[in-house]
């Protein structure tokens, strides 16, 4: 049924500004706004579009809602501490970060962190 649709995803905000800025500015991503339906548009390279909406009675996911492929995760996390972001720090039996704020307990290296409205996202090491 859905087999030759090209679906996207969403996911919401507290605040479409702060979200504005931060997927713009830090996470360097090309943003676009629609002002009238007051959605963001995060345009992702080799995939389709993520909407980004406001919603006033928003709840943080509690899981990683993106993750962003990247060939080392150490250099991604340095590079986005500099920008001011902060790294989750976990210290869970199986699945514990280290110093850096990096899981290196198996699979590939990760490191979460969340956007301004809370919602939890990655950066992991491709090889």
């Amino acid at each position: 049924m859905f087999r030759d649709t090209k679906a996207f995803s969403g996911f919401s905000v507290d605040n479409i500004e702060k979200a504005k800025q931060f997927y713009g500015e830090t996470l360097q991503l090309e943003v676009t706004h629609d002002e009238e339906m007051n959605i963001l548009q995060l345009h992702i390279n080799g995939g389709n579009d993520i909407i980004v909406y406001e919603k006033p009675n928003h709840t943080p996911a509690t899981f990683t809602i993106l993750n962003f492929p990247v060939p080392n995760v150490q250099q991604a996390v340095e590079k986005l501490k500099k920008a001011g972001v902060q790294f989750e720090s976990y210290d869970m039996p199986n699945m514990k970060t280290d110093e850096d704020d990096i899981f290196r307990g198996g699979g590939p290296l990760i490191a979460w962190f969340t956007d301004p409205a809370g919602n939890i996202l990655s950066v992991l090491e491709t090889e």
